[in-house]
């Protein structure tokens, strides 16, 4: 059982901030050093943006909490130069199994498609990203890049303005103020930016409870995501198990909604329903247990002013679908390049305004998908049930009824479709690969496409030749050649029956356009929409 949560990884230390007689002015400040937080801070610092971080906490969380990353987010980690030791040490898996009663009615692969270097979903506890990331900041100040993480250092007041917000912040040798030009708050679901501001959410909370219990066991179950319907150990809900690094096995038990929280959390009353489920016989030890309650919100916007949103603290969803934690990676992914733009002058601050268009975009894609899937594990009336319990009968026998399954439909990356940062479209290339969609994966002859793509707008020319530099408002264009035969895969992800491709690529590996053949005046054009800077 890994203990680097008890152990403070970035204690306090007085900053030089505290002895200002006047605050100090940052150009980011994040609140917040869970992997939102350290996740932006991250990116940007790689891009030379001067970033503080200021956590109330001086650890990495206990308990395991969020579990399953997707390949989109561990694409992401993999600039944030974080993926590769998450992978090494993660539980890699891609498939799943749904039971009702005790009979498998339902399986699904998750990438049956060979040519990714990242797997579809890996299991790891919370506590060993967080350190990753912690890790990855050190080695950060060590090569002199500009990012400080300030632990025991609780926020306690927050005012805006129209050119910067300042903060109060409170330590053990007292408090003291800092502005910052940005401020982006990471601070969780119960975010106390969003209360300090007077914000809220909006959307539903589900009349459920669950049960969410790791524990530490030898056990020869297979590395697959397990999902049970009205399970003989806990008759008329629904459990969940998902095996994690360290023989640590996550498991997910429904309670119902007129329970004792407080009982239902005793040990004594928790060891009881695992053993139902294990076997009388099963040895684990408890790590940690919670019991949740469901919520699919969001914040009405993710921008306000120069307050900025992501994660938990703009929006939540359900667990299941592993929406959580996976969205919000791809927040600090949208945001990062924006800021750092806005900051260097070369975009109005109009383009944050796109941040949160974006990014409610896919909260609000997450939220139907985790709302589908909580209606259909928690069914609130006789005849959704009967509904639900045919599907899953149906599922048992005919290939039809299969996708009607919704035990929680796994995180997909978002595109942004309709976003006005948008270019042109040449739709005879493959649709999955339209503007506002991230980069998919594929082998080239020197390796992997994504390692070669992002933090800079990028010109990804196929079968074609570009021979001048693309620069607008300073901001530069990186070309990249690339042959039709670097790959099968390649080619049929990006050119489909083409013979030749331009992408224009955002600093976040999304697509911006595309075209069969390259025009450098509606790159151009395509560039001047993609940061705003048509009309300046």
């Amino acid at each position: 059982m890994s203990k680097i949560f008890e152990t403070p990884m970035y204690p306090y230390k007085r900053s030089k901030d505290q002895d200002k007689t006047r605050p100090v002015r940052h150009p980011v400040v994040v609140i917040g050093a869970g992997p939102i937080g350290l996740g932006v801070a991250i990116d940007l610092a790689q891009q030379d943006v001067p970033v503080v971080i200021l956590d109330d906490n001086d650890k990495v969380s206990f308990g395991s909490r969020a579990i399953c990353f997707a390949k989109r987010p561990l694409e992401i980690l993999d600039r944030l130069r974080c993926g590769e030791p998450m992978v090494d040490k993660g539980v890699v898996w891609d498939t799943g199994k749904v039971f009702f009663d005790t009979r498998e009615v339902y399986k699904f692969n998750l990438l049956d498609e060979d040519g990714h270097k990242n797997p579809a979903f890996i299991n790891l506890q919370q506590y060993y990203l967080e350190e990753y990331m912690v890790n990855r900041v050190r080695e950060l100040q060590a090569d002199g890049k500009p990012i400080e993480l300030r632990g025991k250092n609780r926020v306690e007041a927050i005012g805006t303005h129209d050119d910067h917000a300042t903060i109060e912040v409170e330590t053990s040798d007292g408090s003291y103020l800092l502005e910052a030009d940005w401020l982006i708050a990471c601070d969780g679901a119960n975010s106390p930016t969003r209360r300090m501001l007077g914000l809220d959410f909006v959307g539903r909370v589900f009349e459920d409870n669950f049960l969410i219990a790791d524990v530490v066991m030898e056990a020869d179950f297979p590395t697959e995501r397990w999902f049970w319907f009205d399970p003989p150990f806990n008759r008329g809900q629904s459990a969940l198990l998902h095996k994690q690094p360290d023989n640590v096995w996550r498991i997910d038990l429904q309670l119902g909604w007129d329970i004792d929280r407080d009982k239902e959390m005793k040990p004594e009353n928790v060891i009881p329903r695992l053993k139902a489920m294990l076997g009388e016989d099963a040895k684990f030890e408890l790590e940690w247990v919670s019991i949740y309650t469901f919520q699919c919100r969001r914040m009405e916007a993710f921008r306000h002013g120069r307050v900025l949103f992501a994660g938990d603290a703009a929006h939540q969803v359900s667990p299941f679908g592993a929406r959580g934690a996976n969205s919000g990676l791809q927040d600090t992914d949208n945001l990062a390049w924006k800021l750092k733009l806005v900051l260097e002058g070369k975009a109005p601050d109009a383009l944050l305004d796109t941040y949160s268009d974006e990014r409610v975009y896919g909260a609000d894609e997450n939220i139907l998908n985790s709302s589908r899937s909580t209606d259909f594990i928690t069914p609130k009336s006789d005849i959704s049930r009967v509904f639900r319990d045919a599907v899953l009968d149906l599922s048992e026998h005919y290939e039809f009824a299969r996708p009607l399954v919704n035990s929680g439909r796994l995180s997909v990356p978002c595109t942004y479709d309709g976003s006005v940062l948008n270019g042109p479209d040449d739709e005879s290339l493959p649709v999955a690969l339209r503007p506002g969609s991230p980069a998919v994966d594929a082998p080239l002859k020197g390796g992997w496409l994504l390692d070669g793509l992002g933090n800079r707008f990028q010109l990804l020319v196929i079968g074609d030749k570009v021979d001048e530099a693309l620069d607008i408002g300073g901001i530069e264009t990186e070309i990249i050649h690339l042959s039709p035969d670097e790959s099968p895969e390649f080619a049929t992800r990006y050119l489909g029956d083409a013979k030749s491709a331009v992408y224009l690529m955002r600093p976040d590996q999304h697509v911006a356009a595309r075209w069969q053949n390259y025009d450098k005046a509606a790159v151009l054009d395509a560039l001047k929409t993609a940061t705003m800077q048509k009309g300046k």
